[in-house]
């Protein structure tokens, strides 16, 4: 790349956190960020300008401007996905960021406008492909593969071998076994274990914690 500025793509919580970390802990500059039109309601988002969608390639425009498209996983990461599709067609380089408080090795292989917050530790072997959100804390097993459009939440434990396939949720304390095959467009809910492969666009979520008939006032000891 010849640059280092980006374009941010949003304005939400997810576009905060990546202009701090972009801005904090990498060689990427944050010059504007951008969103379809329809949803500007001011002229700068952190103190940078907020450029219509629909404008971007001509006011920061590919070659000089990477971007970044900094979306959650709504509608099972479908705009997150949508919104990189058409950055990439119009031309731009999709950066990815990398905490340096992430466990990594040198043959980690990942794609672009990937997301990968502190204290992952991500073994060798691993393949991130585009588009993949990995949130803070979480275990990424030896040889897995994780798949295009993805968001991983915190503290999830991937062992080795696994695959998930593109476009999946996966939620907080999730456990996945060795070898198992995650389908895309799964739902992994928050605290589920996975001991066997999961169909394609399967729901998986354990049954939450009741609260138990005693209340706590009657309970002598913790």
């Amino acid at each position: 790349m010849t640059t280092r500025d980006i374009v941010i793509f949003g304005t939400g919580q997810i576009a905060e956190l990546a202009d701090f970390y972009f801005t904090h802990d990498s060689d990427y500059s944050v010059a504007a960020f951008t969103v379809d039109r329809e949803f500007i309601t001011e002229d700068a988002y952190l103190g940078r300008p907020i450029v219509p969608f629909e404008e971007v390639a001509q006011k920061n425009p590919p070659g000089q401007f990477g971007m970044f498209i900094a979306v959650s996983y709504n509608r099972l990461n479908a705009v997150r996905a949508s919104k990189f599709l058409e950055a990439v067609s119009m031309g731009y380089e999709l950066v990815s960021y990398v905490s340096r408080k992430a466990t990594t090795f040198p043959d980690l292989v990942h794609g672009a406008n990937c997301f990968i917050l502190e204290d992952n530790t991500i073994q060798p072997f691993v393949r991130v492909g585009d588009d993949v959100t990995l949130w803070s804390g979480n275990h990424i097993g030896h040889h897995s593969v994780i798949g295009d459009h993805c968001f991983l939440a915190s503290h999830i434990v991937v062992s080795g071998g696994v695959e998930i396939g593109e476009s999946c949720f996966i939620g907080v304390n999730v456990t996945i076994r060795d070898h198992v095959k995650v389908g895309p467009k799964c739902i992994v809910g928050a605290g589920a274990l996975l001991l066997a492969d999961a169909e394609e666009g399967g729901v998986y979520s354990p049954p939450p914690t009741e609260r138990s008939r005693v209340p706590s006032s009657r309970i002598r000891t913790i």
